[in-house]
């Protein structure tokens, strides 16, 4: 069997999984992610994070965004990004992009 670990690095190009939705919940007033089985209601910071995760994007670009954003240190914004999607990919809430074979 192959195994589903996912290593987040900034050349990542992260992806929720076919089996994952990100949705915002009309009844609980916030965004969740939407597995079989499973809800994860993330918080604000995460939920902006999430939205920039299309596969398309690496890691790097994704922090880059956020730092220009909220004119923050690059380093310590990676830092935190880093953790927080390999903790979503180490529950199978996020995987990698293939590369495009078309």
């Amino acid at each position: 069997m192959r195994s589903r670990h996912v290593t987040v690095s900034e050349a990542s190009r992260p992806v929720l999984p076919r089996h994952a939705k990100l949705r915002f919940d009309e009844t609980r007033h916030r965004w969740v992610i939407l597995a079989p089985e499973r809800v994860l209601a993330p918080d604000d910071i995460a939920v902006e994070i999430l939205q920039l995760c299309d596969g398309v994007r690496n890691v790097a670009a994704i922090i880059d965004s956020l730092a220009a954003k909220y004119v923050a240190v690059r380093e310590l914004i990676g830092a935190d990004v880093i953790a927080m999607l390999q903790d979503l990919a180490d529950k199978g809430f996020l995987t990698e992009a293939r590369e495009n074979t078309a």
